[in-house]
């Protein structure tokens, strides 16, 4: 009896050793898409009851967090403000976002494109529907304030930034608007993210570069150092209407530009593809990442190009390589 009882506690024992030995691994995907127009035809699809999304749905569901670029304001008031593209939704377009979307980047050059009142109408709305934002805010501190996801015992910050003008769609103190992408500042911003929101993994997703050029600049390469050196895990960007290159700081990934992914306002055959990126992620940082070809009709609407192999890489390797673009995977 008594030898069947130690059994027994030796057992158990164990089995509670191996699980403080090897605690179990807390994985999330994340998926980033690019730049969304929800104005002109996009957004006259919504209004005939259209999902545009529909074509990406499986992709999107695919994935745990879902992330994009809001490349609009969305509200009924304002006045267009002097530059060659303004761009407006409807409020009709929201519940699709809150549909495909986890939380949307309201950091770029075309938030503020009806002026201060209209992005607060914006930030408004979205408060009321329950779709989570971040890269803007009524004030300066908002605007900087990540975006605090918490998913299979992660907890994710995500920061956006615009550095593209015209700067005075940039919040202040007592104005709305974009965070705007000042080195001292965002590293403030991430080790923030870090020390006081006590996140494990941090994702600055932002708004650079220059429109059509396929290589990332120098401002952009050292900018992404500089924030994977405050702490950041990967960096994701967009704006150049293009992919753009990619590469490893670090043995963390930056993603220059992952292109567009809803608008119809396209110049060249380039524009027309972007990319859907997948980040896997644990405790430990990104372990791999992947990626969806978007291709865009005239009408501005992305389908999947599910038979084309796209970009994909793992840490363990440190080699990107060409990975099988299957819809839903």
């Amino acid at each position: 009896m008594i030898s069947i009882v130690l059994c027994c506690f030796l057992t158990t024992a164990f089995a509670q050793l191996q699980k403080t030995a090897a605690p179990q691994s807390k994985q999330v995907s994340i998926l980033f898409v690019g730049d969304m127009v929800l104005d002109d035809l996009p957004g006259k699809a919504i209004e005939r009851g259209q999902d545009p999304f529909a074509a990406f749905e499986k992709i999107l569901s695919s994935a745990d967090i879902r992330i994009g670029n809001l490349e609009c304001v969305i509200a009924t008031t304002g006045k267009a403000t002097e530059k060659n593209f303004t761009f407006r939704a409807h409020p009709r377009v929201i519940p699709l976002l809150k549909k495909h979307f986890d939380a949307i980047s309201l950091a770029n050059n075309h938030s503020g494109d009806y002026g201060p009142e209209a992005f607060s109408e914006m930030l408004t709305l979205l408060k009321e529907q329950k779709m989570a934002h971040f890269g803007g805010g009524n004030n300066l501190s908002e605007a900087h304030r990540p975006h605090i996801i918490e998913k299979n015992g992660l907890r994710i910050a995500l920061l956006g930034y615009d550095e593209f003008m015209p700067r005075s769609f940039e919040a202040n103190i007592n104005k709305a608007g974009v965070a705007w992408s000042e080195d001292e500042q965002v590293v403030a911003d991430i080790k923030i993210a870090r020390q006081h929101y006590k996140a494990d993994i941090v994702i600055p997703f932002m708004h650079w570069g220059w429109e059509n050029e396929m290589i990332a600049n120098q401002r952009q390469r050292k900018l992404a150092r500089i924030m994977i050196d405050a702490g950041a895990d990967a960096v994701i960007g967009g704006h150049p209407h293009v992919i753009q290159d990619t590469e490893t700081y670090k043995g963390k990934p930056i993603i220059y530009s992952i292109g567009n992914f809803m608008m119809d306002a396209l110049d060249n055959e380039a524009q027309t593809l972007g990319w859907a990126v997948r980040l896997h992620v644990d405790q430990d940082g990104v372990k791999a990442w992947d990626t969806r070809i978007a291709k865009i009709n005239p009408e501005g609407i992305p389908s999947p190009l599910s038979d084309t192999d796209s970009a994909c890489w793992n840490k363990q390797t440190g080699l990107k390589a060409s990975c099988k673009n299957t819809q839903g995977q």
